[in-house]
C-alpha cells in the first residue's frame, strides 16, 4: 500500500471541482501521488501515514503557469530594458542573452522555480526558445528535476535573423531548421511522458511569426502531431506584432495561425492581447488555448487582453507570468490577482472577473490548457496530489477572513505556507524542502553578474 497523508482542519478547502465546491474544515486524504478522497474533517478523520493540521490555512490546487521562459531571470530589471515596448526591449537583451550558458540555464530556471513554488505554482510551461553556446533543453529538465515542479518543457526555436527580416541579430538564431526540427523529435522522444501522472512532458514551440520562418511553424506542427505532443508560440501581443503580420503575410496574426495549422485544442498561444473578432471566435470554436499574462503586458506597454470576452465565447484560458526580464517577477498568485484587476479595468465593470474566477483560471483553467485538466487543477478523489496552503493569520489577511478565499486575491499574501507535489511536500512553512535557497539567490546572482558585465 502507498504511503498516506492526511490534510486536515483546513478553513476552507476550494476543490474548483465543476460544482466549484467550497468545505468548510475540510480534509484532504493522500495516498502515494494521488487524491484519495476530500470532505469535512470529521468525516476523513483516520489515520495516516503523516497528518499535518492546517487550521488556520486555505487550501487549493496547486497554481498552474502556462507560459514562462525561465532563463530571463538572469536579466531582471535591465536599465537598458526598462521603459521599452516588446520589440525594443528584446532588441535591448539579445546581444546579452548570446553570452548565456548552460549553468546559466540551469540555475536561472531553478531560482525562477524557487519564486514560483513559494507563489503557489505546482505546474509550470517553460518556453525555452533561447539556445546558444551549447545550451540544451536538459539544462532546465535538470532543474525541474532538483526542484520538484511538475514541468512542461517547451522546445522553442528562434531561426529568422534580421538579415532574413526578422527581428533576432543573427547571432542568436539557430540557422538550420531541419537540424532544429531533429532536436525537437530528439527531446521529446527522449524525455516526453505521457503518462497522467507526468512530472515531465515536452511540447513544440517556435517563439513566434517575427522570429521563425511560415516553414517552421507548418513543419513543427505536423511533427507535434506525428508524435503526439503540443504547439505553443506567442501570439498577437502588441502592435507592432500585428503590423508584422500584416506587411510579411498579408493577414492577421489568427488568419496566420490558421493559415499554419496552429488552432486546435493540442495548441495554446502566449498573450493574445490584441486578438480580434474572428480569432476569439476561431479559438472557441477549435478548443485552442490561451496563456493570459497580464502583467508582462502592462510592463511593456502591449495592452490588455479581452479574456471576459474569450470566456464567454468557449476559448480556453489559463496564465502566465511570462519572461523573468518582462515580469521581473515570478510570482503566479499575483498573476491571478493582476488578471482579475486588468480585466476590471479594461471593461470599466467590477464584475467583468471575480476572485474565484481568477483562481479557476490559475488553477484548472492553466490544467485544461496545457491538455492536463482530467488529472491536475482541482482537488477531487482521483487527481494527481498537487495542492497549496496559505496561513491565515499572515497580516496580509488582516481584515480579510469574511471570505478567506478571496482574500487570496484581494489581499494579496506573499508567500505559501505549504506546497505539495505530486504527494511530495516541497514547501513545508513557507521555506522550500528541496534547496537551500540562500546558496541558490547568490550563485544566480554571481552569474548575473557575469552575464551583464560580460
Amino acid at each position: 500500500m502507498s504511503r498516506t497523508l492526511l490534510l486536515k482542519n483546513a478553513t476552507v478547502v476550494a476543490t474548483m471541482d465543476d460544482h466549484g465546491t467550497e468545505i468548510r474544515d475540510g480534509a484532504v486524504l493522500i495516498e502515494g501521488n494521488r487524491i484519495r478522497a476530500v470532505g469535512p474533517s470529521d468525516t476523513l478523520f483516520r489515520e495516516a501515514d503523516e497528518t499535518i493540521d492546517l487550521s488556520g490555512h486555505v487550501l487549493i490546487p496547486g497554481l498552474v503557469n502556462t507560459h514562462h521562459h525561465m532563463f530571463q531571470s538572469l536579466t531582471r530589471a535591465l536599465p537598458a530594458a526598462q521603459d521599452a515596448e516588446l520589440f525594443d526591449w528584446l532588441d535591448a537583451l539579445f546581444p546579452v542573452w548570446a553570452n548565456i550558458t548552460p549553468e546559466m540555464m540551469t540555475v536561472s530556471a531553478q531560482t525562477a522555480m524557487a519564486e514560483l513554488m513559494l507563489s503557489g505554482c505546482t505546474t509550470a510551461a517553460d518556453h525555452a526558445y533561447f539556445y546558444v553556446n551549447g545550451g540544451r533543453l536538459e539544462d532546465n529538465i535538470e532543474a525541474a528535476s532538483i526542484m520538484g515542479l511538475r514541468y512542461h518543457g517547451v522546445r522553442g526555436a528562434i531561426t529568422l535573423g534580421k538579415s532574413q527580416g526578422g527581428l533576432p541579430p543573427d547571432l542568436v538564431v539557430e540557422k538550420n531548421e531541419d537540424a532544429v526540427l531533429k532536436e525537437m523529435q530528439r527531446v521529446v522522444e527522449t524525455h516526453h511522458d505521457a503518462s497522467a501522472d507526468a512530472m515531465l512532458q515536452v511540447a513544440l514551440g517556435p517563439s513566434s511569426p517575427f522570429t521563425v520562418s511560415p516553414d517552421l511553424m507548418r513543419q513543427s506542427a505536423i511533427l507535434a502531431r506525428d508524435l503526439g505532443v503540443r504547439l505553443h508560440t506567442h501570439t498577437a501581443e502588441n502592435g507592432k506584432d500585428l503590423a508584422f503580420s500584416q506587411q510579411r503575410y498579408g493577414m492577421t496574426p489568427a488568419q496566420f495561425a490558421e493559415e499554419m495549422d496552429w488552432v486546435g485544442d493540442d495548441v495554446w498561444h502566449a498573450h493574445c492581447v490584441h486578438l480580434d473578432e474572428h480569432g476569439i471566435q476561431l479559438f472557441g470554436r477549435t478548443g485552442t488555448g490561451v496563456a493570459h499574462c497580464p502583467c508582462s503586458n502592462m510592463r511593456l506597454a502591449s495592452g490588455h487582453a479581452p479574456i471576459r470576452r474569450m470566456l464567454d465565447n468557449g476559448v480556453r484560458v489559463g496564465l502566465g507570468v511570462d519572461g523573468s526580464a518582462s515580469n521581473d517577477g515570478n510570482d503566479l498568485l499575483g498573476e491571478a490577482r493582476q488578471a482579475m484587476l486588468v480585466a476590471r479595468v479594461r471593461d470599466e465593470d467590477p464584475t467583468a472577473l471575480s476572485a474565484r474566477e481568477a483562481l479557476r483560471l490559475a488553477t484548472r483553467g492553466g490544467a485544461e490548457v496545457l491538455g492536463r485538466g482530467d488529472h491536475l487543477g482541482r482537488i477531487q478523489a482521483g487527481y494527481c496530489a498537487d495542492l497549496v496552503a496559505w496561513k491565515l493569520d499572515d497580516i496580509a489577511f488582516a481584515g480579510g477572513l469574511s471570505d478567506p478565499l478571496a482574500a487570496l486575491l484581494f489581499c494579496a499574501p506573499r508567500r505559501v505556507s505549504l506546497s505539495i507535489v505530486n504527494g511530495k511536500t516541497v514547501v513545508r512553512d513557507g521555506q522550500l524542502t528541496t534547496v537551500e535557497l540562500p546558496r541558490l539567490v547568490e550563485r544566480h546572482n554571481q552569474l548575473s553578474r557575469t552575464l551583464i558585465d560580460g
